[in-house]
């Protein structure tokens, strides 16, 4: 919810992220297989810094700390960093019932106080914890000093066994923060992790978006619910996904998109993300071109919307997410039936025919495409589930008129 109106003069455009970095290690039947710098923050300040959005960052780490990045942490000489160990053995039984990994908790950094926040005034703040370092009064500091605040329910649920760190979660309302929800702007979780909260219940007291991997992600508000279309990809890794959706989800607020578009941002970055191993590289031209299209979503949808519209998907939303598909394929091979501005598509029983769009992007994939020949105002129907990110194969439907 958004807790107070601030003085235009004394507003800090900009984002307050609060966690600490980490470093992950990813082995395999005992076999290191990546180690990189981790934490939620690492993910998110990723992606708001590829979208040009400016953010403050709170994070601690110990003298151990060994990754260059772009905002400076709070070095604890008297602490370690945080280290976690993904496990991907097969033979481990994990007790959160996760089917990709087990995660332990080998070493912990001082958890983050109010004291540690910066002073005035942001738009939106983040409270993206992983190894239980976000405080009840950090959050209520942040509650007061952010207009609307987003909290990733593993910063509050998650606890460690006391013997090898193993991460487990408990239920939402023996949390501690709980009585804090009614403040919150927005709760985002994973489906298992939603398992661990009524969601009809809490969605009476904030907003909850729960990611569903695969198939998109979930907008539940007082009054109803939203599905989010997903992005096709290619699985490597899941760490920091629902990190970079958040950082996506964000990045679309703060751009002023309606919640169903930042959202479609926010399943962008996730699905960039599971692709790669550890922190994900984003193609400057994949950036560029999503920066455009939010410019240009921004503008066609300028007019003021209430709190029951800014829910609901506005006109154009299908296009938009069309348009952030074309965007995700820059980095791969064109179309491999596109020539000099025209589209080769084979029809069944027809043979193949050739079609001139009239909306081209730089892959030339919308969903709808004017043609001009005997199929114009024919609808196009690209398979997006045909589109694994390191696949070249393009299939088009077309379904006739």
């Amino acid at each position: 919810m958004v807790r107070h109106q601030k003085d235009p003069q004394n507003s800090i455009h900009s984002v307050l992220i609060v966690g600490n970095y980490c470093h992950d290690v990813l082995l395999q039947n005992g076999t290191v297989l990546a180690e990189s710098l981790g934490g939620a923050a690492s993910f998110i300040s990723k992606v708001l810094n590829g979208l040009s959005v400016s953010c403050n960052l709170v994070s601690k780490v110990g003298r151990d700390f060994k990754y260059e990045t772009s905002y400076a942490p709070i070095v604890i000489t008297s602490s370690k960093t945080t280290v976690f160990h993904a496990y991907f053995d097969d033979s481990i039984s994990d007790p959160n019932g996760h089917q990709d990994r087990v995660l332990k908790r080998v070493s912990a950094c001082e958890p983050i106080r109010p004291s540690d926040l910066p002073d005035g005034l942001f738009d939106y703040g983040m409270a993206v914890g992983v190894g239980g370092e976000i405080l009840p009064e950090t959050l209520e500091k942040m509650l007061e000093i952010c207009n609307v605040v987003f909290v990733d329910i593993q910063s509050i649920i998650r606890v460690f066994d006391s013997v090898d760190g193993t991460v487990k979660l408990v239920p939402l309302k023996d949390s501690g923060f709980y009585h804090l929800l009614p403040k919150v702007g927005f709760l985002k979780a994973s489906s298992e992790e939603a398992s661990f909260m009524d969601v009809e219940d809490v969605r009476k007291l904030c907003c909850v978006v729960v990611t569903t991997g695969k198939e998109g992600c979930e907008v539940n508000w007082r009054d109803g619910k939203v599905k989010i279309l997903p992005f096709s990809a290619t699985q490597v890794d899941p760490t920091g996904a629902g990190d970079s959706f958040l950082g996506g989800f964000v990045t679309g607020l703060f751009q002023g998109l309606a919640i169903p578009d930042a959202a479609l941002l926010g399943n962008f970055f996730g699905s960039i993300t599971v692709a790669q191993i550890g922190l994900p590289k984003f193609d400057s031209r994949v950036l560029q071109r999503v920066k455009d299209e939010v410019q240009r979503r921004k503008i066609s949808c300028c007019e003021r919307r209430d709190d029951l519209l800014k829910f609901i998907k506005p006109a154009g939303h299908e296009q938009f997410y069309a348009s952030l598909c074309a965007a995700k394929l820059v980095s791969d091979c064109k179309h491999p039936g596109y020539l000099n501005g025209m589209y080769k598509v084979h029809l069944p029983k027809q043979g193949s025919r050739i079609f001139f769009p009239s909306i081209v992007t730089s892959l030339n994939c919308y969903l709808i495409l004017c043609m001009k020949s005997q199929y114009k105002q024919s609808r196009v129907n690209l398979d997006w589930g045909m589109f694994p990110f390191f696949n070249r194969i393009i299939r088009i439907k077309i379904s006739l008129p």
